[in-house]
């Protein structure tokens, strides 16, 4: 499975080809509004997948069968494209109504450009073993529709087009992966029950999912709702610079992922120590570049109108350290303890706090208020799952 390791960062990581282009088309006005539109449909993206890039993967990995493949995803597409028709027009709407009046469609359309990431098949590629499939079906279609937007916005400079451009890009893939890996037709739409069947089923891992999504999408669309759009926008680099910065931590955890868990002759405790060593480590070197190096980055990238201020990406930063420190415990040592309702727990509390802080500060035009919410929410996490993991650490 490490051929995969860099395949789904290739088309998450493609449309930063596109920020610097697309901040200063959008101006200072404009830029927040981008921002929050995608944030806004990551977190519809997040609903559309419910738990199928969790759970599908496995199902597909312990099942060779054509057949039973064939059927799995007939599921997962019954249910996806249940939810896409609810969650389409309430991302849609929802990005429109928080927009700067100058750049609805641009806020919107870019709210779809990130929920349609839910229907991606790079579950079922990934579980199935064939990277060619998921670089022809997942990277391919977004790199081609980042290569022919960036011409497109340029010249007209509408960033609405880069939307449609994807979403068309995008829908002809997963049509011709449709039929490819579902060769038999008629029978994909005939189990409507069973569609909301599943559903509630497996309501529980979606959850998981959802909470951690729900509240890391929140920082730029609570401060577009209540902080005028020039404060915004430089808050709205330090969280582009910030979320990208995350992948760093998920190609880490990767990484250590199958090591730490893997029989081996090595001792458990000390791989477990090692991947929390390393953690801790990326956590503090990604915290300092954004203290220190934030502010010059976002300048470049995203242009002098568009810098993030210092205390901004401070703020960040800690946030970064949290989540990179918390990885580990989370996915190495808790989750495969069986520990699902803990996480959840911590993670339903610190994004409560967080949510309440964040829009207690946004209401009083606070920016880094809603930075430092965050960064508060991420330690509660962190702590109150510190322990646990560090008894099983102890039992290793």
């Amino acid at each position: 499975m490490a051929g995969f390791t860099g395949l789904p960062l290739v088309s998450i990581l493609t449309p930063f080809l596109l920020i610097p282009i697309v901040s200063r088309v959008a101006g200072e006005g404009g830029w927040s509004t981008v921002v929050s539109g995608q944030a806004i449909g990551a977190f519809g993206g997040a609903v559309i997948a419910w738990s199928w890039n969790t759970l599908g993967p496995v199902e597909i990995a312990q099942n060779p069968s054509p057949q039973h493949r064939a059927e799995v995803y007939r599921q997962s597409l019954r249910t996806r494209l249940v939810l896409s028709a609810l969650v389409f027009p309430f991302v849609f709407i929802l990005a429109w109504q928080l927009a700067a009046p100058d750049h609805r469609l641009d806020g919107a359309a870019m709210s779809l450009t990130t929920a349609v990431a839910g229907l991606s098949p790079a579950w079922y590629c990934i579980g199935a073993g064939k990277p060619a499939l998921l670089a022809t079906f997942d990277a391919l279609p977004r790199v081609a529709a980042t290569i022919v937007a960036v011409p497109v916005i340029l010249l007209t400079t509408h960033i609405w087009l880069y939307g449609i451009i994807l979403l068309a890009s995008v829908g002809v893939s997963l049509v011709i992966f449709h039929r490819i890996v579902v060769p038999e037709r008629g029978k994909t739409f005939a189990s409507r029950g069973g569609t909301w069947q599943y559903l509630r089923q497996h309501f529980g891992p979606a959850a998981i999912s959802l909470s951690g999504t729900t509240y890391a999408a929140t920082p730029v669309p609570i401060g577009q709702a209540f902080v005028p759009n020039a404060v915004m926008a430089g808050f709205s680099s330090a969280d582009t610079v910030y979320r990208f910065g995350l992948f760093s931590v998920m190609a880490l955890g990767n990484t250590f992922q199958g090591w730490t868990l893997e029989p081996q002759d090595a001792s458990p405790k000390k791989r477990h120590t090692a991947a929390i060593v390393s953690h801790l480590a990326l956590g503090l070197a990604g915290a300092a570049f954004l203290a220190i190096l934030g502010p010059l980055a976002t300048e470049i990238i995203m242009g002098s109108v568009n810098k993030a201020g210092q205390l901004t990406c401070a703020l960040y930063g800690l946030s970064f350290l949290f989540i990179s420190a918390s990885t580990p415990f989370i996915r190495n040592l808790l989750l495969p303890q069986g520990r699902q309702r803990l996480i959840l727990v911590w993670t339903l509390i610190s994004a409560v706090i967080g949510i309440a802080l964040m829009v207690l500060a946004a209401t009083r035009g606070w920016a880094d208020g809603i930075a430092l919410a965050m960064a508060l929410s991420e330690a509660i996490l962190f702590l109150g799952l510190l322990m646990p993991g560090l008894r099983l650490l102890r039992k290793a």
